[in-house]
């Protein structure tokens, strides 16, 4: 009997990658808080997991190495030198990614402990 490792880890790998490349985003975001014009972007988390679905209709059109769809955020206050960064939007959206960061990392940890249960006879 063998062991696939990428179904036993389930979505939370592909949830690791989007989550690390979302991190990336709203770090740029906040670092240029102060730029003149700059757009603060995201990544639609739900629907980067769907598109990177491998089950989903589009499975032979997306791989996991294609880039996240950018979003530009719609600022609840712009800015008069055009900046669309909210510090405190942008910290509280990094804030929640991280958690979900730290969620999947717990998850997979449970995985490879079941895992290296099963592989040991335990």
């Amino acid at each position: 009997m063998s062991i696939r490792v990428e179904e036993s880890l389930g979505v939370h790998i592909r949830a690791l990658q989007v989550r690390g490349e979302r991190s990336e985003i709203l770090a740029a975001n906040l670092a240029n808080q102060d730029t003149p014009g700059f757009l603060a972007r995201d990544i639609d988390f739900a629907g980067e997991m769907q598109r990177l679905d491998p089950q989903g209709a589009d499975a032979d059109l997306v791989s996991a190495d294609s880039p996240a769809q950018l979003k530009y955020r719609i600022p609840n206050q712009p800015s008069e030198d055009g900046n669309t960064v909210e510090q405190g939007v942008e910290q509280a959206e990094f804030s929640r990614n991280a958690m979900g960061f730290q969620t999947s990392l717990t998850f997979l940890g449970m995985q490879f402990r079941g895992l290296k249960q099963a592989i040991e006879g335990h």
